[in-house]
C-alpha cells in the first residue's frame, strides 16, 4: 500500500482543506494499492470525498451516498435533532426531499416512528432504500404519498433546496457539479420549493403536528411568513455550533368550532 504521506500530499495539491483525515479514511477504505489510487484520482478530480468512500457520515452514523446523491450536512443535525425531539413512539414521520434517506433514518433510529420518504431523483431513492427502516417513494413532494396519511403526520421534515438561482455559480465545484440541481436550486429567492411545502402541509399534519425545515439566516423571518400563511405557528431554531437555521411551523392542537347559525 503506497505511503499514507504521499496521500495527503497529492490531496493537499489538488487544495482538499482536511487532507489528512481524507487521506486516512481511503487509505481504510482501498482493498489494493490499485484501488486506493483510483480513489484518489477520483478525489483530486474534484468528486466529492463521500462519492469516492460511497457513504457519509451523518449525526454519529453512516449512510451510503451515491455518485449525484446530495451529501448530507453536518449542520442539517440540527434538523434531526429537533424533529427526533418532536416525535414519540408511534408517531408518523414524513421525510419529504429525503436525499439519501438520512434525517428520516436518524429519527426513527432514536423513536420507534412509521417512517415514510420520497425523492425525486432515482438515485436518491436507491439510496434511501438502503439507508431507510420505512417506506420510500419516488416522486415530487407529497404526490407519492399514500392518501390515508392525510391529517396523520406528527413530524414532517422537508430538507427542501433553499440556494437561490443566482448563486448556485458561488456553491464550491463539488457541490454544483456532482449534486443534483434539484436538490440545491430554490428559485429566485430560494423559497420556492419550501413554499409548496407548506401551502400543503396542514393538510397532512395531525393536529399539534409540526413541519420543519432547514434555511439560511437571512431567509428565515420570509420563511417563517410563509409558514404563517399557511395557517400554522413557527417560530426559528438556531445553532452556533453547527451554523444552522431551523424554521418550525406547527398545527394547532386544538381545531376551531364551526360557526352555527
Amino acid at each position: 500500500m503506497p505511503d499514507p504521506e504521499s496521500v495527503v500530499l497529492r490531496l493537499r495539491a489538488a487544495g482538499c482543506v482536511f487532507a489528512e483525515e481524507e487521506a486516512r479514511l481511503l487509505v481504510e477504505a482501498a482493498a489494493t494499492p490499485g484501488e486506493l489510487d483510483a480513489m484518489v484520482r477520483r478525489r483530486v478530480g474534484g468528486l466529492p470525498l463521500e462519492h469516492v468512500l460511497g457513504w457519509a457520515e451523518f449525526a454519529g452514523r453512516r449512510f451510503v451516498v451515491e455518485p449525484g446523491v446530495f451529501v448530507p450536512r453536518h449542520r442539517t443535525e440540527l434538523l434531526a435533532r429537533l424533529a427526533t425531539g418532536f416525535a414519540h413512539a408511534g408517531a408518523v414521520v414524513v421525510d419529504l426531499c429525503c436525499g439519501s434517506g438520512a434525517l428520516g433514518a436518524v429519527v426513527a433510529a432514536a423513536v420507534p416512528v412509521e417512517l415514510h420518504a420520497t425523492d425525486l431523483e432515482p438515485a436518491a431513492v436507491r439510496c434511501a432504500r438502503r439507508n431507510v427502516v420505512g417506506r420510500v417513494y419516488q416522486g415530487d413532494l407529497y404526490a407519492p404519498l399514500p392518501s390515508e396519511l392525510r391529517g396523520r403526520v406528527d413530524v414532517l421534515i422537508s430538507n427542501v433546496p433553499y440556494v437561490p438561482t443566482g448563486e448556485i455559480a458561488l456553491l464550491p465545484p463539488e457541490a454544483r457539479e456532482h449534486e443534483p440541481l434539484v436538490a440545491l436550486d430554490g428559485g429566485a429567492d430560494g423559497l420556492d420549493v419550501l413554499r409548496r411545502v407548506v401551502t400543503e402541509a396542514p393538510g397532512w399534519l395531525a393536529p399539534g403536528g409540526h413541519v420543519l425545515f432547514e434555511t439560511s439566516e437571512g431567509q428565515a423571518a420570509r420563511a417563517m411568513a410563509d409558514v404563517e400563511r399557511a395557517g400554522l405557528r413557527a417560530r426559528v431554531e438556531e445553532s452556533a455550533e453547527l451554523g444552522a437555521t431551523v424554521v418550525v411551523g406547527q398545527r394547532s392542537a386544538v381545531e376551531p368550532l364551526l360557526h352555527k347559525e
